[in-house]
Order: C-alpha cells, then structure tokens, then sequence
C-alpha cells in the first residue's frame, strides 16, 4: 500500500496549488498527453512544482497536472506517469492516483499505449479496457484494502462506446495484460498471453487502477493500441513507433475524452 504519510503529503502540496475536489480524472499514457490541450480554464501545474510528486524521464509523459474545465465539469489530467520498470515502487507509482481520491475524486479514466495482440488490429485503434491481466508480480494493496474481481466500470464503458459511436470514432474492447518491462515482450510471450486471452499489452496502469478502487472511485480504461506485438509483423518494436503514432492518434482519442468527460463524470 502506498505510504499513508507519503499520499497525505502530495494531496497537501495538490491543495496548496489551488487543486480541489475535481469531477474526473484523466491519466494520460505515453503520446496521449495532447488531449489535455482540449480542457477549458486550464491551469498548469509542472510535477516538480509539487512536493511528493514522482516524475518520470520517458519520452511523451510531460509532468504535468493541467485543470480546469470540460463539458461544465471540473476536470484534472495527468500528463504522463511513473512506471516500475523506472525503479520505482508500486507505493510510488500510485501515490497521484490516491492522493486525488483522497481530495474528493470518484471518477478515473487510466490510458495507455500499449501494443496489439490481436493479428487483425492496426496501429491507432482505441480499446476500452474491460479486464486486465497482472503480470507485474505485485499489488498496491494493503491487507485491509478490499480488491475488486471487475475492476472496470461498465457504465463508463458504455458511456465511451456510445460516444465513440456517435463521434465516428474506431473503438474495439479487450483484455490488457500489464507487464513489468522495461523490454518489449518476445514473440513467445506474445504468443503466450495470447493464449491467456490478452488482447493487448503494456507496462503501466493496472497498479493505478487497483489502487483508485480501493479509494473508492469507478474507473474506466483505454489503450491506445500503437503497434503490433512482436512476432507479428516481424518488424522491430520502437519507443519512437510509439510516440509516432500516439501524436497521430490524439485527435480522435482527444475527441472521445472530451465528448464523454461531462457524462462520465456524473
């Protein structure tokens, strides 16, 4: 479980920078951090600006807090993440999602960027998240901590598919197997999480998700899919593949974040 001292602070250090209570919260993956460019009012806030704040140094995570507005809801969206293939630990790595339930936040949406199981996706398709499979050999919770057997909300879920629908935006559901890294998995891992029922694979975000459900909040996932796993193509898997075609997709991705953040929020 994350240090209780170490959470309390960095919530202490979010309402010293004027961060209240917010509607909804955004956790932005690797090259999706554009869509917090959409929200209305913003304010900036940069993590090394925040005391207990974890920063990471890969590219696409920019570190910072932005807030404001979306739909008449207040919003907050974290622009990057730290990860455990970083060294950090898994107290660390969901220290900001705690802390923003601590202030008040009952609603999350995690996203990724992660790389495609299935043979017949392509690069740029948007997947809610409706099961994920821990591979990262640990847990944020605490004993006394309740853990959820579905821990992806299906009216959330439902809200992005609707809106998806309605916006004309591809969206495709599946299952996210969540590794530890920091390397691309090998072919025949790929070809054994396949077997697992995975539909795409990553190296952050289950921890976080956990961790705001013992907190309390619904949360919502969604993987931008930014490669096809090893073994598939035969072609080389790269940070810059992922980055490439991220920048390339944060118009639609922005999109449906922006039309459903008011709905999922309430």
């Amino acid at each position: 479980m994350s240090g209780i001292a170490d959470v309390e602070r960095l919530a202490a250090s979010l309402r010293h920078h004027g961060v209240g209570t917010v509607d909804i919260a955004f956790v932005l993956g690797s090259g999706l951090g554009a869509f917090a460019e959409r929200i209305e009012r913003a304010r900036v806030i940069p993590y090394a600006e925040i005391d207990g704040m974890p920063q990471s140094k890969v590219k696409g995570h920019a570190g910072r807090l932005v807030v404001g507005e979306l739909g008449g809801v207040r919003v907050l969206a974290q622009q990057g993440r730290v990860h455990l293939y970083e060294g950090w630990s898994v107290s660390e790595v969901t220290r900001a999602v705690r802390a923003i339930a601590q202030l008040g936040c009952r609603r999350f949406v995690l996203t990724n960027a992660a790389g495609g199981i299935r043979r017949h996706w392509r690069p740029g398709l948007l997947m809610t998240i409706r099961d994920h499979i821990n591979m990262q050999g640990r847990t944020p919770l605490a004993r006394s901590e309740s853990g959820y057997a579905r821990p992806y909300d299906d009216e959330m879920t439902a809200v992005l598919h609707e809106v998806a629908t309605t916006r004309g935006i591809a969206l495709d559901t599946g299952v996210y197997a969540g590794l530890l890294g920091p390397s691309y998995e090998t072919p025949a891992e790929i070809r054994m999480l396949d077997s697992f029922g995975a539909d795409a694979v990553g190296m952050s975000t289950v921890a976080e998700v956990l961790a705001a459900r013992a907190c309390g909040a619904r949360v919502a996932g969604i993987s931008l899919i930014t490669n096809q796993a090893a073994g598939i193509t035969g072609e080389p898997l790269s940070h810059a593949e992922v980055m490439a075609v991220g920048n390339a997709a944060s118009g639609p991705f922005s999109d449906l974040l922006q039309h459903a953040a008011a709905r999922l929020a309430s």
